[in-house]
């Protein structure tokens, strides 16, 4: 569930320019807002049930606009290949909107009076509505429009609409009017700007999700022409394709508005719209401020750090779903945390230690372990035993850190989401209190020194070396810095080549955030690198 702070806000009357500006719009958080077109004269000209239909008819009658028609309504779907724009007079789809009001009526005599009440001009007319269309869609209609100005249809009708006052300073993009003459559904989408939709006769429900739940929803790839809708089909979603929707749900607010309500969509909220016949809505975009601070030359820089603090969050998530982790740390090397595999004295510098020093190795012979630390130890050690085997040219014939890369993707990501039974390396790590940790380490090198660089080299996962690390970073809060570098000190002379145990561990975690990386683009990109 989403945290309480993007929970919907709702408002018995429109706020103040001053208080949309500070206290709602910053926040890209949804907000309804009570009566907020209630004062237009188009609430009282346009109501079909007051001969609305017969004034938008002389008013622009004679427009042309643009119809959507569908073969999947009422559901209609943003992308190009599921629906059709279709020119015709405004007139025309008015005279459609009339004829559904005939045949609704007529239901209501039929329900109400006795078949002998019941005229033969009102049957006739019941029966000529079989040929006429019954899901036709007028979307995004524009009323005005500051980029094409050309593309206006209906901009006489801006005379009956008022300005709402939270958007005076405002530059807005366009004014759009939304009908439809029969229930209809839109399909789960976002918009790039500010959305303040305005209902001014009938009604609709709007499920709206914030986008950190694009996860679920599976946004189409975004070098595509309807990037910003969902693919899960609305009427009847395979889970077995898209087996995260099946809780986007959990993630979804659902609010209902009446004519004269409004309500604000921030940009990039997915939201589908479902709307009663005869329904008429007018919205307002504008760009956010967000947007308009984001100057052209950032562009590359704004798209990684937010690439990255997403990957960030995804392996957060991969953990917890194995049951570990919350927190990303960095690698912990010598000199400083800095792999420089070209300096020629990396190596000598590892070498730099006294093998004689008592308190290390007093403190951690097999003798002087704690009982939990030496548990551990007997875990991990028969672990490498069991799983490193060698041929008869004395090859290891585990698998290592880099033979991950030529691991098919499927089996790849199997093993980086894998439950934790099938690591139980990365699960005793991740169970062990650092400072046990630290000790079963020491007390490895000083007694089981090939069994601790075989643990590295060639058990290690790719989700172990992210575990390793991450204890790593425990236990240098806990220790002071000379006891630090001594340890990392102590830690990599195990190794015959020091350069190779930091460089798997590295290249371990690296696949680790590879995988996550995939995850990113899949969830909020719509991009499957292998397919």
């Amino acid at each position: 569930m989403e945290s309480s702070s993007i929970r919907i806000r709702r408002y018995e009357e429109l706020p103040t320019a001053k208080d949309f500006d500070s206290l709602i719009e910053p926040t890209n958080v949804p907000a309804v807002f009570r009566g907020c077109t209630k004062a237009w004269k188009a609430f009282s000209h346009w109501n079909p049930s007051h001969g609305g239909l017969d004034y938008l008819q002389a008013r622009v009658g004679s427009c042309m606009v643009e119809a959507m028609v569908s073969q999947s309504a009422p559901v209609f779907y943003g992308d190009l290949g599921s629906h059709q724009r279709v020119p015709l007079p405004f007139s025309t789809f008015l005279d459609f909107c009339k004829r559904m009001q005939m045949q609704s009526k007529h239901q209501q005599c039929l329900e109400h009076c006795d078949a002998s009440q019941t005229h033969d001009d009102t049957q006739h007319a019941y029966f000529a509505l079989e040929y006429a269309p019954q899901q036709i869609y007028l979307a995004q209609v524009s009323i005005m429009n500051s980029d094409h100005q050309e593309n206006v249809q209906l901009e006489t009708l801006r005379e009956d609409i008022q300005m709402p006052t939270i958007l005076a300073s405002k530059q807005l993009s366009s004014i759009n009017l939304w009908m439809n003459n029969a229930q209809a559904r839109s399909s789960t989408h976002y918009d790039p700007h500010h959305n303040l939709l305005c209902i001014v006769s009938g009604c609709k429900q709007v499920v709206l999700w914030p986008p950190s739940a694009s996860p679920s929803l599976y946004p189409m790839p975004i070098y595509g022409e309807a990037s910003n809708h969902s693919s899960v089909a609305l009427e009847n979603p395979d889970y077995s394709i898209y087996p995260r929707a099946e809780c986007s749900m959990e993630f979804a607010q659902k609010v209902v508005l009446e004519a004269g309500d409004a309500l604000f969509i921030p940009e990039g909220w997915f939201h589908q719209v479902d709307s009663d016949d005869l329904t008429i809505a007018i919205n307002f975009w504008w760009r956010s401020n967000m947007m308009s601070c984001m100057v052209e030359h950032m562009d590359a820089y704004y798209l990684r750090r937010i690439l990255r603090r997403l990957i960030d969050k995804e392996m957060d998530e991969l953990l917890l779903k194995l049951g570990m982790g919350t927190r990303m740390c960095e690698c912990k090397l010598p000199k400083n945390g800095q792999a420089d595999h070209a300096n020629e004295n990396c190596g000598q510098l590892l070498k730099v230690m006294d093998l004689k020093d008592k308190r290390l190795k007093e403190r951690n012979t097999l003798l002087e372990l704690e009982p939990a630390a030496a548990q551990v130890l007997h875990e991990l050690v028969s672990l490498v035993h069991n799983s490193v085997s060698v041929n008869q040219d004395g090859q290891s014939l585990s698998t290592s850190i880099n033979d991950y890369e030529i691991l098919g993707n499927d089996k790849y990501e199997k093993i980086v989401n894998a439950n934790l039974k099938d690591d139980p390396v990365a699960k005793i790590l991740w169970d062990t209190k650092p400072q046990t940790l630290q000790d079963v380490f020491l007390a490895m090198v000083y007694n089981f020194p090939r069994t601790l660089e075989a643990l590295v080299l060639h058990v290690l996962s790719p989700v172990g070396a992210e575990v390793l690390t991450r204890k790593f970073d425990e236990m240098d809060q806990q220790i002071l810095e000379e006891d630090r570098n001594r340890f990392y000190e102590v830690f990599y002379s195990a190794f015959d080549e020091q350069s190779a145990a930091m460089n798997s561990i590295l290249k371990g975690k690296e696949l680790f955030t590879q995988q996550a990386f995939k995850n990113v683009l899949d969830k909020f990109v719509g991009v499957n690198l292998e397919s």
